[in-house]
């Protein structure tokens, strides 16, 4: 893969292209989301996709092409014509398949425009009520007396929980054994029934469970304090620099006409702004975004400089 850096020229460059003669849209517009329906991308994918309908009079149509760790459904767009009518709505999958997959058949960096960062929603690191720790710094000195002992579930190699139990690991300099599952499903169910010490997942996922006491509530993985969560401290509160989020965002194809990146961004805009949409994703956990495609940009080219560092130190291949 191309050095961090120079690779994003593309993607910058793709931003400046002159704008098309036509009105943006002028037919249906397809969101290919590739992941399976009713997961988290999905809801966020359809909540945009009905703003944007209303507010341009045009269809976007939210398409799920699961499979491949996201690759299938990100293939599909890096390929497709770039006029602004195929897009993708993806999560920051899309900065760690890079890593696990250097042989994906399209380059993240080269083959895409990225319009906006859309929502971000943080982690939430939860142990099972039987483990004797109530902060971040507990668990730290416990794994160090335990080395090797505590478990951490992982919903697959690769994803975002397995990820973030990675860094977990390398910050706080602590030996924990990581099950890998299936699915967050068969992760959590093991974390609630005491199989697997504990497990990083979303907050709309393991925060009512916390609520009936099935699992503790250690920190989050964002960068400060959730306002979902106000009185779970942050990870990096502990260990300085730790931060994971889930986002999603929205990218066109390399060569898409600058004049439909900007009506894009600015839909987007207009729709994390109403009331009603802030209030839909907050209770989903979400946090609207809507920052230029400039500052998505940076975002993806600290990601994935992030990520290449966590994956090729803990050795994870993607399967």
């Amino acid at each position: 893969m191309k050095t961090i850096g120079t690779a994003v020229i593309p993607m910058l460059a793709a931003l400046a292209l002159p704008a098309a003669a036509q009105t943006y849209p002028e037919k249906t517009v397809r969101l290919i989301v590739p992941f399976a329906p009713a997961g988290g991308t999905d809801i966020m994918a359809r909540s945009l996709a009905q703003r944007m309908t209303e507010s341009t009079g045009r269809q976007f149509v939210v398409e799920n092409r699961a499979g491949g760790n996201a690759i299938i459904g990100t293939e599909a767009v890096a390929k497709a014509a770039p006029d602004g009518y195929t897009l993708l709505f993806t999560t920051n999958i899309f900065t760690i398949n890079p890593w696990l997959f250097p042989d994906a058949p399209f380059n993240v960096e080269r083959d895409f425009a990225p319009v906006s960062l859309a929502g971000s929603t943080p982690n939430l690191l939860a142990v099972h009520p039987s483990i004797p720790v109530k902060t971040v710094k507990q668990l730290v000195a416990l794994a160090r007396s335990q080395p090797g002992k505590l478990t951490i579930a992982a919903a697959g190699r690769g994803t975002p929980s397995h990820l973030a139990a990675e860094l977990l690991r390398q910050s706080g300099n602590i030996d924990l054994l990581v099950v890998h599952y299936k699915g967050t499903g068969a992760s959590l169910n093991d974390v609630v029934g005491g199989q697997v010490a504990m497990s990083f997942g979303t907050l709309a996922g393991l925060a009512p469970l916390v609520k009936a006491g099935r699992l503790r509530a250690l920190a989050v993985s964002s960068g400060k304090r959730s306002a979902a969560l106000p009185d779970v401290p942050a990870v990096g509160e502990t260990l300085p620099g730790f931060e994971v989020i889930t986002w999603y965002g929205l990218f066109a194809p390399a060569g898409t006409p600058g004049s439909a990146i900007t009506r894009l961004h600015a839909e987007i805009v207009k729709a994390l702004a109403s009331p009603d949409m802030k209030q839909r994703l907050a209770s989903q956990g979400f946090q609207p975004e809507g920052n230029t495609p400039e500052q998505f940009v940076e975002i993806i080219r600290r990601d994935l400089a992030r990520w290449q560092k966590v994956i090729a130190t803990a050795n994870i291949r993607g399967e």
